[in-house]
């Protein structure tokens, strides 16, 4: 596998070491294998990574496929993949609600990742999932299309340079903006779910803003600084304002989760491009 990547116009002068490790957030295992091989060149040849690099310099990386193991996906149906965002390196997509984001069983073909795999064969390319959205959830998705960036793109959900915002519908009437700061643990009596736990819970962050309130409901935004599972529904529940046709977290049916992460924006790790997805329509 080769890469070829120009480097952007604000690039600052560096090493090559310091552009993989500090810049792009390339793991050591990925280093070492690049620099024990020679499999680094630049403009042209073949580098040392003492060798400096500025903008406009040509940088090419060559990973060898026996390095990286991939858990073979059977093709779904290409035509359920809405793309909103896609280069050679990442593709983020519009997840309808109702769809799984990856099988949990080697011969299942609809979940998204199937899908993906359909939309992508035809290129050469294959999807790695960076983050998951649950089965009920719609909206922006972010996906890996080589090993190169699929570890630089964990890297930053880590440390919380890949930011997602979401709308959600409530019941009830919220009149302010809050933050949700209480710790979410495992159900202890069902393995779906989770709950408060102070004593033993993890730490989670959610970010509620105010759009509109009527009839007894409120369309709302949450942005996280955490990504526990199930983190809005568990928290908006906990202040007893659940999520509308939420089947775990509120009783009243509907005809889906009213939860829809709505954008997805970071920094391309290569580019340097702002990247600001929509998932549209959204729920309003």
């Amino acid at each position: 596998m080769k890469f070829t990547i120009t480097l952007p116009e604000n690039q600052a002068s560096s090493t090559i070491r310091e552009l993989l490790e500090k810049d792009w957030l390339v793991p050591r295992k990925v280093r070492h294998f690049l620099r024990m091989r020679k499999n680094v060149w630049l403009n042209g040849e073949i580098a040392m990574f003492h060798q400096e690099v500025s903008a406009g310099d040509t940088l090419t990386l060559i990973l060898e496929e026996e390095d990286y193991s991939y858990q073979t996906v059977l093709p779904g149906d290409s035509q359920f993949v809405q793309p909103i965002f896609e280069d050679e390196h990442l593709i983020i997509v519009n997840k309808p609600a109702g769809m799984k984001t990856h099988p949990n069983q080697p011969n299942e073909t609809n979940t998204l990742l199937n899908h993906l795999t359909a939309y992508l064969s035809p290129k050469q390319q294959r999807p790695y999932v960076v983050h998951r959205l649950d089965k009920e959830t719609s909206g922006a998705i972010l996906f890996a299309k080589n090993p190169l960036v699929l570890p630089i793109l964990g890297r930053l959900l880590e440390q919380k340079k890949i930011g997602r915002r979401y709308q959600a519908v409530v019941q009830g009437t919220l009149t302010k903006d809050i933050t949700i700061t209480k710790k979410i643990g495992r159900d202890r009596h069902d393995r779906r779910k989770r709950v408060v736990d102070e004593r033993n819970g993890q730490p989670a962050i959610t970010h509620v803003h105010i759009h509109s309130a009527k009839n007894n409901q409120t369309e709302l935004y949450c942005v996280l600084d955490t990504g526990r599972t199930h983190q809005i529904r568990v928290h908006l529940s906990s202040i007893g304002h659940p999520i509308i046709g939420d089947p775990l977290y509120q009783n009243k049916k509907a005809n889906r989760l009213m939860l829809h992460a709505v954008e997805l924006h970071m920094t391309h790790p290569f580019t340097q491009e702002t990247i600001i997805a929509h998932a549209a329509p959204g729920l309003w």
